[in-house]
């Protein structure tokens, strides 16, 4: 069943002599997390576990006490283990968090209830977040600047070698798991379930070995290594798909059964057929091959490939005066930055009830469409650059001394992205698949402005 929260223990009133109070930032985190809102959305997910988490079971980690340890996590950059040591052994993050004389929940127990907060909970939560920084005076929305990043995903570096032989171990891995479920119906199949994995090593070392020599017969040794590497991979890839119609005529069992093993198959296979397919056409024929079509990853196969960044998943940022943050989108490729200046400022209309006064950019969201679009919206002062070749008018709009003050207050956003990447974590994101992605840049965007709120109220 779950609770909303522990019964209330002052453990401050428990050790006077201690004297321990909340330091000024933390108090009024503090009594922004009281917030109902917070809580209900938080507590709307969670109940969303079983069918009847709300009713009945045992009782779990209460609501309040996940939504602060989350919250803290992300403030202080911890690991789920570290959250629990640190907050077991602070009486003041115990205070904060709510737990009273209980003990904190365990690692794995906070990883898995964090898993169900969904992505469209957070960017409601992150509206309501404005919504508040807006009652207390901390921005009114008159300015909005808007830039992209990264955020890395947690994959090793791309090479076709090493996509190649990740796909004959992790294949032969499934194939090997399903082998309890199948071995009756491919029992007169020769090498059904043969490991090839060492065959595969055997041919990466080769490549690796040619790559360090010069010369034509360097590269003919490293495209001879290439294409038994893909056959032995093709050879893998016929294994599973034996193993796939095997597991398919087993027919429905239980959760960790052929079923099971049938959707791990399934989902893997698609991948290594495309990273046979492009290690060919690139390393075998000379072909080129698009970043968009390009499979960079068999467990986060939703990373792209973006220019002047390493793999991982592009983030579209606004950020109004006061350093809150009122849209963050994860992006699907690595589209231009351009289409998503309209986005964010009907976003902004809608949090604020108005368009800003002045909005700014760099040349990437710059086009003359987003420039007519942005000034029919109501924006008075659009300080984004001309693209390409400016004209006399562009030239002398630029030298004005609004559009001057506008641009060099774009550069603001550059920090912010840096406070995001160093204090919360948007550097790379541990967590897997596209949804965990979403939850991950959430959560950071959602504290920073959650501790950005109360710097600017106790400065007063």
């Amino acid at each position: 069943m779950l609770r909303d929260c522990y019964p209330a223990v002052d453990l401050f009133a428990l050790a006077p002599a201690l004297t321990l109070q909340f330091e000024p930032v933390l108090a009024q985190l503090d009594r922004l997390l009281e917030d109902d809102t917070l809580f209900q959305a938080v507590k709307t997910d969670l109940g969303r576990r079983r069918p009847h988490t709300l009713e009945t079971g045992r009782p779990s980690t209460p609501v309040e006490v996940l939504l602060r340890l989350l919250v803290v996590r992300r403030l202080y950059g911890w690991s789920y283990a570290e959250t629990e040591q640190f907050v077991n052994d602070s009486l003041v993050l115990r205070q904060f968090c709510r737990l009273g004389l209980e003990r904190a929940p365990d690692d794995t127990t906070l990883l898995r209830w964090a898993g169900w907060v969904q992505p469209a909970t957070l960017q409601r939560l992150l509206d309501h977040v404005v919504a508040l920084a807006r009652q207390l005076h901390v921005t009114r929305g008159r300015k909005l600047r808007v830039d992209s990043t990264v955020v890395q995903t947690p994959i090793h570096y791309p090479t076709d070698s090493g996509l190649l032989l990740d796909g004959v171990r992790t294949l032969g891995r499934l194939i090997r798991r399903a082998h309890p479920a199948v071995a009756e119906r491919l029992a007169g199949v020769r090498d059904a379930f043969r490991t090839r994995t060492r065959s595969a090593r055997r041919q990466v070392q080769r490549i690796h070995r040619a790559a360090r020599r010069k010369g034509a017969a360097a590269l003919a040794a490293q495209q001879e290594a290439y294409g038994r590497l893909c056959r032995v991979a093709r050879a893998v890839v016929r294994q599973a798909e034996r193993v796939q119609h095997a597991l398919a005529a087993a027919g429905p069992s239980q959760a960790h059964g052929p079923a099971q093993r049938h959707r791990e198959v399934a989902r893997v296979l698609p991948l290594v057929r495309r990273v046979i397919a492009q290690t060919e056409r690139r390393v075998l024929h000379g072909e080129q091959v698009l970043a968009e079509d390009k499979v960079v990853s068999l467990v986060e196969p939703h990373t792209a490939i973006i220019p002047r960044h390493k793999p991982g998943r592009k983030v579209w940022l606004a950020e109004v005066e006061g350093g809150i943050i009122t849209d963050a989108r994860v992006l699907a490729g690595a589209p231009p930055d351009a289409p998503e200046v309209a986005p964010s400022l009907a976003r902004h209309q809608r949090q604020f009830g108005c368009v800003p006064d002045l909005l700014t950019g760099d040349r990437g969201c710059s086009t003359a469409t987003v420039r007519r679009e942005v000034a029919a919206a109501g924006v008075r002062r659009v300080a984004l650059p001309h693209t390409g070749r400016p004209s006399a008018a562009s030239r002398a709009r630029e030298r004005e001394r609004w559009f001057q003050r506008g641009y060099r207050w774009r550069a603001g956003i550059e920090g912010r992205i840096g406070v995001l990447q160093r204090g919360y974590g948007l550097a790379r994101c541990p967590d897997h698949g596209a949804a965990g992605v979403e939850r991950w840049v959430g959560w950071g965007v959602l504290t920073a402005n959650l501790v950005t709120i109360p710097r600017a109220t106790a400065a007063r």
